[in-house]
Order: C-alpha cells, then sequence, then structure tokens
C-alpha cells in the first residue's frame, strides 16, 4: 500500500467512525467545565474562607516585583497557593485519567474497524475497548515517559559537552569559538528533533501493537522498534502525517491569532476559532492513529509475514477480509491415522 493509499485509508476510517470525534469534542468541553468547578470554585471559596485581599496586586506594575521576596509572598497568600495548587493538581489527574480512557477507547474503535471493515460503531463497543486497553496503555505511557526522560538526560549531556567545548576554544580563538558553537548546536537540534521523531512513532506503533497482539509495555516497546527497524517506510508515513498535522495546526493558530490582539471583543470572536482549531486537531489526531493503525496491520498480515498475534476479527471468528485467515496446521493434524480394521488389529 503506497503512502496516499494509507492516509486515505485513514481519513476514509475516521470519516465513517465520526462519532469518534464527537466523543473527541465531549472531552474537550468536559475539560473546560471541569477547570471551573475543580480550580475556579475552589479558588472563590478561598477568596471567602480566609479572606483573602489581592489588592496589592492590582496596584503592581511589574510582574517580576511579585517574586523579589517570595517567603514574604508564600506567606501572604499561603492558603491561595495551596488550594490554588492542589486544586489544579486534582484537576490535571482527572484530565489524564479522562484522556486515557477516551483515546483507549478510540484506538480500539479504530483498531477493531482496521481487521474488521464491516464493523459498526456503538458506544458499548467503545467502553468496551476502552476497558480493555486502558491499563496497558496506561503502562505504555509510562515506560515511553521513561523512554523520554532518557532522550531528555542524552541531550542534556550533550548540549553539556558542547557548552564545555566551547568554552576551551574561547581561550584560543574567538572565531574558532564561534564556528563550533554554531555547528555544534545544529548537531545537537538535529540529534534531539530525530531522537524525539524516533520515540513518538515507537509510541504511535506501539499502541497499534498493543492493541493487535496485547503484549505487555517491555515487549511492545520491542516490537515497535522492530518494527520500524524493518520498515522504514511505515517511520517515513508517520513523518508525513505528523508534519501535515503541525502545518494545518499552524495555519489555523494563524487565523486564530490576531483576533486575541483585539480587546474584549477579540477574544468573543475568537473563540468559535478556537473552538474550530481543537475540533481539527482531535480529528487530524485520529486520521494519524488510523494511518498508522491501517500500515501496521497491512505490513503484518498484507503481505508474505504473518502476525503471530490475534486481530480482532479473528478473536472474534467474525472476520470479514477476503484474505486466508487460517492458521497453520500442527505437525500430524489433517493426517487419518488408520484404525484397528485398517491395520489388522482387534
Amino acid at each position: 500500500m503506497t503512502y496516499s493509499e494509507s492516509i486515505k485509508s485513514g481519513f476514509r476510517l475516521v470519516n465513517e467512525k465520526w462519532q469518534l470525534i464527537a466523543i473527541q469534542a465531549g472531552m474537550m468541553l468536559a475539560n473546560c467545565i471541569g477547570f471551573f468547578i475543580m480550580v475556579g470554585i475552589p479558588l472563590g471559596v478561598a477568596f471567602v474562607i480566609f479572606g483573602l485581599d489581592l489588592t496589592g496586586l492590582a496596584e503592581m506594575k511589574d510582574l517580576l516585583n511579585l517574586f523579589r521576596n517570595p517567603a514574604e509572598l508564600l506567606s501572604k497568600y499561603f492558603w491561595l497557593i495551596l488550594t490554588v495548587a492542589m486544586s489544579f493538581l486534582l484537576y490535571i489527574a482527572v484530565v489524564t485519567t479522562v484522556w486515557l480512557y477516551v483515546f483507549s477507547g478510540s484506538a480500539g474503535i479504530i483498531g477493531r474497524s482496521v481487521a474488521e471493515p464491516s464493523f459498526k460503531f456503538s458506544m458499548r463497543d467503545f467502553f468496551s475497548e476502552a476497558k480493555r486497553l486502558f491499563f496497558p496503555l496506561m503502562w505504555f505511557s509510562l515506560v515511553i515517559g521513561l523512554v523520554f526522560l532518557l532522550v531528555a538526560f542524552a541531550l542534556g549531556f550533550l548540549s553539556g559537552g558542547v557548552a564545555a567545548l566551547v568554552s576551551l576554544a574561547k581561550s584560543q580563538d574567538s572565531t574558532l569559538a564561534l564556528f563550533i558553537g554554531i555547528f555544534f548546536s545544529l548537531v545537537v537540534l538535529l540529534t534531539g528533533a530525530g531522537m524525539i521523531l524516533i520515540v513518538l512513532a515507537i509510541t504511535v506503533y506501539g499502541v497499534a501493537i498493543l492493541y493487535f497482539k496485547r503484549q505487555g509495555a517491555m515487549k511492545t516497546l520491542k516490537e515497535a522498534v522492530l518494527f520500524l527497524w524493518e520498515n522504514p517506510k511505515a517511520f517515513w508515513l508517520y513523518i508525513i502525517v505528523l508534519c501535515g498535522y503541525i502545518l494545518v495546526s499552524f495555519i489555523l493558530m494563524l487565523v486564530v491569532y490576531p483576533f486575541n490582539l483585539i480587546p474584549i471583543i477579540g477574544t468573543i470572536i475568537s473563540l468559535p476559532f478556537q473552538i474550530l482549531l481543537y475540533v481539527v486537531q482531535g480529528y487530524l489526531g485520529l486520521v494519524i492513529l488510523a494511518v498508522v493503525f491501517t500500515s501496521y496491520y497491512n505490513a503484518r498480515n498484507g503481505g508474505n509475514r504473518t502476525d503471530t498475534g490475534e486481530p480482532a476479527a479473528l478473536r472474534d471468528g467474525n472476520s470479514t477480509r477476503g484474505s486466508d485467515t487460517s492458521l497453520p496446521q500442527a505437525p500430524g493434524q489433517g493426517q487419518v491415522h488408520p484404525g484397528p480394521a485398517e491395520t489388522g488389529q482387534d
């Protein structure tokens, strides 16, 4: 399957399962309401209960003056800071959990639609897939988080080495130091961008592997690395759709940003565009997921290689694909052994 065919199939799948876009929009609305309830209301209650006086803040012309004496700031607004911090942490925990649950359900619906083209969306199946994939995705996300920490540590180590090399070169020649600083900064920048893109590709393809193979987090990570190593076209396909996502988001942001410069009324005018931006980003995110799932499924099941895992279509026993889904026979299976009458034994 070519790049264009994979991308078209991803758009077609998401358009057929448009309910996922509505669920994404509903989650965004719930997050906004949740922020008001879990952060805004406790903040207002803090003003009333603790009698906090923030009139001094309105008289401060420079925001930096607020942090010149952090001890005084903390002692004066301790309960306010504590209330807002606890409310915000609770909000982040709830939003992260809800997002992971919705993402699990969306990934499950997309994966099942790839394996079973005739599959029809239903909220019952959505919740079922979300429940099944939630904890595996949570553990896989933790592993990917550790990988990102290792990448950040490696980039920090490289940046420190470049800084030390530039300092050494400054003692010899300022022109040489300038050249070395620019050159190695570009090297670190390109290396970091490449490492981040590779980890992102491993993450998205890992989600596909997690759905189709039901493996643990570490096995999924290894399988994703091996798959991208053996199928470099899959990596470049992800880079293409990711660049499209960034480009469309950037264009929409350019359209929305000028309205924010208009006092008061600009915020009201830009609100529909902000909502449209979030919806489009959610839609394109689902398309990327569908393209990746389709690419992995076709690579593992449509070519010469066979998938050792069980796709949803095979697990349910109602596959509608035209390809051969029969499993290889075990040794001796299908052979007719002679019975006693044929061997002459009683």
